[in-house]
């Protein structure tokens, strides 16, 4: 695989950085090793020092709800905000800030009672008001939100995007401080699920006032008013500090008096950094999964999150041909990829939304055995130079040399190599992998900005319907140009038709997968396994395998 130093594979300097960044981590965490004493000290379960050391192979990208598109930094916004909901271990909405809600008219009306004596960090109470703030903010067109959408089932919210309404008439209002109304256009089954997500938490408008284009760019233009607060962050800094914050309304259930966190793309790094007991956790990838299987701190999990390779439809145009996608697709050997070269507990996927989705409301059927299309994810190389073949021929192409765009960590890189060779075995193709930081990788595929790129997609929740409507016309996040009226006309059935009628949704979203797949429309590669080690006394750690992966809220450091 090319290197991002211009093609030549420097391998002594590589090691060179990563000890660098290897002592460099040691020095940083050696320097959080003193923290101030939980409250907890005198009962018998808890270590005395409650400072949990963690590591993330991607930095930060944003600290603002409105903009944020990435699984880390929701990650961040999770523990450092509090919204009307939090998921309990098993996944459920539980009340945070709505002590009491009430539904009417067939479940498009809500109404939630919140709590009272709530304080951001700056000291303003939190208020209905925050939250309409922040919905209004998040829908706007010129805050260009790409997760805007998850917002147009809320009365209006779809007109006022585009443009054609005023932000005012979005259906939500605050009823005096402490009472808040929300309207949708239909019912809406997991709507408690998306609340207990961040993007639909409050935001302070003082302090997005007070910082303008800054605000969540850097821990210093934040505010929060969740169990810990950011601090230690530039912007751009690979390491930052969650600090337990004292003016939380349930600061007596946070155990955790900080939680350190360490940018290291590198898991052989963070790796090290474990066996030295400098850090709590890491991530695995490759022979370190097959060497630590019987490690009394190896944690398998496998999260709803997929990669996926799309085809820039709008750069490429010899992409628009359904022979060459498909083409593409069968010459890419994912039990090869998944078995011989990430070697991490990652699958093989059935088509783009992966295991754990859901499943038959009728005959408990998962949907991503009831939706396979073999032939979309399958491996057949002769197959693939013959549709190459009469897709050069209806196109009047006769070869394809593109960018492969990719994130800069270990496993991408890998993929991303692997991808590269086994196309590259189809007559007249050529990829050249360019491999970027994540958050610049984000940003370019935000703005259409490739030509092949290597997508990653984590759930928010449990339905197939979030990892469908990525592909719907209009989608932000529908960035490769693929369009199908059907597979429109399919979902927009399913969630304003079939709302109240689960087997009839559900027969809808299974035929849209098929749509999607028969049409080539995305080339699913893998369902990203994140097996890691966690130290055995780092206990109440919820983790949610279909959204926000970590909540820390009740965490601690056992004796």
């Amino acid at each position: 695989m090319e290197d991002i130093f211009g093609g030549i594979k420097f391998m002594n300097l590589k090691k060179i950085i990563a000890a660098s960044t290897a002592f460099a981590a040691i020095l940083i965490l050696a320097g959080c090793g003193k923290s101030t004493q939980s409250n907890n000290t005198g009962n018998g379960k808890y270590a005395k020092t409650q400072t949990l050391n963690w590591t993330e192979n991607t930095a930060l990208a944003t600290a603002d709800i409105s903009k944020a598109t990435d699984t880390l930094s929701f990650d961040v916004l999770m523990n450092t905000q509090e919204g009307l909901y939090r998921l309990d271990k098993n996944g459920t909405p539980k009340g945070a800030l709505a002590t009491k809600t009430t539904i009417t008219d067939n479940g498009k009306h809500y109404t939630f009672d919140l709590r009272k004596g709530v304080k951001w960090t700056n000291g303003d109470p939190v208020t209905a008001k925050d939250f309409v703030y922040s919905w209004q903010r998040t829908v706007a067109p010129k805050t260009a939100s790409q997760d805007a959408f998850y917002f147009f089932q809320v009365k209006n919210a779809e007109a006022i995007n585009s443009g054609k309404k005023p932000v005012s008439s979005l259906g939500i209002k605050a009823d005096g401080n402490y009472k808040l109304e929300v309207t949708l256009t239909k019912p809406v089954t997991y709507f408690k699920k998306l609340l207990a997500w961040p993007l639909f938490f409050p935001i302070n408008q003082n302090a997005v006032n007070k910082f303008g284009e800054k605000y969540g760019t850097a821990s210093k233009y934040t505010v929060s008013d969740g169990p810990f607060k950011l601090t230690k962050w530039s912007g751009t800094s690979k390491s930052w500090t969650l600090a337990k914050n004292d003016s939380y309304w349930d600061k007596k259930a946070v155990h955790l008096n900080k939680i350190n966190e360490l940018v290291s793309e590198d898991t052989t790094t963070s790796y090290n950094l474990f066996t030295a007991k400098k850090t709590d956790a890491t991530l695995l990838s490759g022979q370190q999964v097959k060497n630590n299987q019987h490690n009394p701190n190896f944690v398998k999990r496998l999260p709803t999150a997929t990669t996926r390779l799309d085809l820039n439809q709008n750069k490429v145009k010899a992409f628009k041909n359904f022979n060459i996608r498909r083409a593409f697709s069968l010459a890419i050997n994912r039990s090869q990829l998944t078995k011989n070269v990430l070697q991490d507990g990652s699958v093989p996927l059935k088509g783009f939304v992966p295991a754990k989705m859901g499943n038959n409301p009728k005959t408990g059927e998962a949907f991503d055995k009831e939706a396979y299309v073999k032939d979309a994810v399958s491996y057949n190389l002769n197959q693939a130079k013959t549709l190459l073949k009469k897709g050069y021929k209806q196109t009047g192409v006769k070869q394809l040399h593109v960018t492969l765009l990719t994130s800069d960590t270990d496993s991408s890189k890998d993929a991303a190599e692997f991808i590269q060779a086994d196309l590259q075995k189809l007559p007249g193709v050529k990829i050249q992998v360019q491999s970027i930081p994540f958050v610049q990788l984000i940003s370019k595929q935000a703005d259409k900005n490739y030509q092949t790129t290597v997508q990653t997609w984590q759930s928010v929740f449990a339905d197939p319907i979030n990892f469908l409507d990525v592909f719907e016309k209009g989608s932000s996040y529908n960035t490769s140009g693929y369009n199908s009226s059907k597979y429109d006309t399919l979902l927009d059935q399913s969630e304003n038709k079939f709302g109240n009628q689960p087997e009839k949704r559900w027969s809808n979203l299974v035929e849209a997968e098929k749509t999607l797949m028969n049409d080539q429309g995305t080339i699913p590669l893998y369902q990203v396994a994140k097996s890691q080690l966690l130290r055995k006394n780092v206990k109440n750690v919820v983790y949610n395998p279909a959204g926000v992966p970590y909540d820390w809220k009740t965490t601690y450091i056992a004796k």
